[in-house]
C-alpha cells in the first residue's frame, strides 16, 4: 500500500471486507503514523467493520522515552516537509507552542531544520535519535548549537533514519524588586486579605520570593 494506490486497493478488497480477516502490515514503522493506511481504516470504520491494532515498531515513543526531555505533554508533527518555506513554518509553529515536539526527518533536512530552530530559539534543547531499535542506534542530546557543531565536526553522521525532538523552553522566573506600585498593591490587599493570603497573591502575580514579599508586607502592615 502506498499513498498513490490506497484508494484503488480499497476498491480491490471490497468483496473481501465482510467475510475475511484483513491485515495491514508495515515493513518499517507503524501504519498510519506518517505512512499510508488512514483511508483504509476510515473506510472500515464508516462501514461499521471491526478494526483493531496490534502494537508494533514505532520510533516516536522510544524517541520520547530516550530523549531525557519532559514528555508529560508532547505534540507529533510528522515528517518535516521538503519545501523550505513549509518546513520553516512548521518549526516556527512548534517553537511558538513551546512543548516537547517530535518530527520525523531525513538526514538531508537536519541541518536546515536545526538552523531554523537556532534562529528562533538559540538556547533550545534538541535530541536526534538515529536508527532506533537497529544495530546503529544512536541518541544525540544537547543545545541546538552543540548539535550543529557536532554535525560540522563529523561527530554525528547524517546517514540513516532520524527522529528530531525539540524541547520546551524553560522560563526562569524574574525577580522583580519591590517598588512604590508594589507597596500600594500590598496595602490594598492587606485591607481585604490576611498577611499570608496577601503574600501568596503577590507571589503568584510577580514571581518575587515569598520571603521578600512577607518582609515588605509585614513592614507595611505595622506602619
Amino acid at each position: 500500500m502506498h499513498d498513490y494506490n490506497e484508494e484503488n486497493l480499497i476498491k480491490k478488497i471490497k468483496k473481501y471486507q465482510y467475510n475475511s480477516s484483513i491485515a495491514l502490515i508495515s515493513d518499517a514503522g507503524s501504519p498510519l503514523i506518517s505512512d499510508p493506511g488512514y483511508n483504509l481504516v476510515r473506510n472500515f470504520i464508516d462501514k461499521d467493520i471491526f478494526v483493531t491494532s496490534v502494537p508494533g515498531s514505532n520510533s516516536i515513543i522510544p524517541s520520547l522515552q530516550l530523549s531525557g526531555l519532559a514528555i508529560n505533554t508532547f505534540i507529533f508533527f510528522g515528517f518535516v516537509p521538503k519545501n523550505k518555506k513549509s518546513s520553516d513554518m512548521l518549526i516556527k509553529k512548534a517553537i511558538e507552542l513551546n512543548m516537547t515536539s517530535v518530527f520525523l526527518i531525513s538526514g538531508k533536512k537536519i541541518k536546515e531544520a536545526l538552523s531554523s530552530i537556532r534562529n528562533l530559539s538559540k538556547n533550545r534543547d534538541v535530541v536526534l535519535c538515529k536508527e532506533l531499535t537497529k544495530v546503529n542506534e544512536n541518541i544525540y542530546r544537547g543545545k541546538v548549537d552543540q548539535i550543529i557543531q557536532n554535525i560540522s565536526n563529523k561527530i554525528i553522521n547524517l546517514k540513516g533514519e532520524f527522529t528530531l525532538i525539540v524541547g520546551a523552553e524553560k522560563h526562569k522566573p524574574k525577580e522583580n524588586l519591590p517598588n512604590k506600585d508594589l507597596d500600594i498593591q500590598i496595602s490594598k490587599l492587606l485591607k481585604k486579605y490576611s498577611l499570608t493570603e496577601t503574600v501568596q497573591i503577590v507571589h503568584k502575580l510577580s514571581n518575587i520570593s515569598k520571603k521578600q514579599i512577607y518582609n515588605l508586607a509585614l513592614k507595611i502592615k505595622n506602619e
